[in-house]
């Protein structure tokens, strides 16, 4: 990355982080064009990185397919995913990644989640709510070995990864997700929370870190933000309400409506000791013209 502003301080630490800005797909349909067209947007205006989520009932592209694609259309960008954990083989999901790793040449980027609640995508994803948790605790330590070139049930699994170690992010405010994430994550990505929230998970995921007899670095937390050009309407409401049912918190806070809003939101984690980002525009429009007002709004925040 070119060094760009200022170095960020952040509370909580010592000395400056590494703030950067990662650009997320969305769930929109992406065509080939589209493709191209975010990665060179992404590379002409300096962001870090693309991301592509994984909602398997959305039209949404899968992830790895999709990052495997990004990665011959520019070289010189990491590839990030926020994808289910659960509800996948073991052995195929270390090759599947490990090989993506590979392929990319070390630029891959993993946050793994539990995956929705409710809708048609709590079916989808093959495993009940009530057993994703333990078999994302069981599966994450086992990926740990394999891609280290331990044997595990009776299997080693090759390609190993380029980067040694691959790191494994952890998502969700739920406290067994942050009890996770302490035990045996490598950085957390929160999403749909306020600064508040997630200065606590923050403390719940060191202190379950701490409870483990580990660290997570301090540098490997982030947010991942939806902003929108418009107020969302009430459809994209009920569905935020919906995944913050039972928490204090109006749906209207957790969507910055415009660049400066978003700037605004982004100070506030950053002063907090937050760095690392996924921007995730809801109603892009041309990539070039998107990227290039967002560079223009915030990238000076980028160290």
């Amino acid at each position: 990355m070119v060094e760009r502003g200022t170095s960020a301080r952040c509370a909580g630490h010592d000395g400056a982080v590494k703030v950067r800005f990662g650009i997320g797909l969305g769930q929109a349909h992406v065509d080939p064009d589209d493709l191209g067209a975010v990665m060179g947007a992404i590379d002409k205006y300096d962001f870090d990185s693309l991301w592509v989520s994984e909602v398997l009932t959305s039209p949404g592209p899968d992830p790895l397919v999709t990052l495997a694609a990004a990665a011959q259309v520019r070289h010189g960008r990491r590839l990030g995913t926020t994808m289910l954990l659960p509800g996948r083989h073991p052995i195929r999901l270390a090759k599947s990644l490990a090989s993506l790793d590979v392929l990319t040449r070390g630029r891959l980027l993993l946050v793994f989640v539990p995956g929705l609640a409710h809708g048609p995508e709590r079916d989808a994803i093959g495993l009940p709510v009530s057993e994703r948790g333990r078999a994302m605790d069981e599966l994450m330590p086992k990926l740990r070995r394999w891609w280290a070139g331990e044997e595990v049930d009776g299997v080693r699994v090759l390609p190993r990864p380029v980067q040694r170690p691959l790191e494994m992010w952890t998502a969700g405010i739920a406290p067994a997700s942050l009890r996770r994430g302490g035990r045996f994550g490598d950085g957390w990505l929160g999403a749909f929370c306020t600064v508040e929230e997630a200065v606590r998970a923050r403390e719940a995921i060191n202190a379950a870190a701490a409870e483990a007899g580990r660290e997570v670095d301090q540098e490997h937390f982030g947010m991942s933000l939806g902003y929108a050009r418009t107020p969302p309407d009430d459809a994209a409401l009920a569905a935020l309400a919906a995944r913050t049912r039972g928490r204090d918190v109006d749906p209207r806070d957790l969507i910055p409506v415009g660049t400066a809003e978003l700037r605004r939101v982004l100070e506030s984690f950053i002063e907090r000791g937050f760095s690392k980002f996924v921007l995730r525009p809801r109603d892009a429009g041309p990539w070039d013209e998107e990227l290039a007002e967002l560079a223009d709004a915030v990238g000076d925040l980028q160290t």
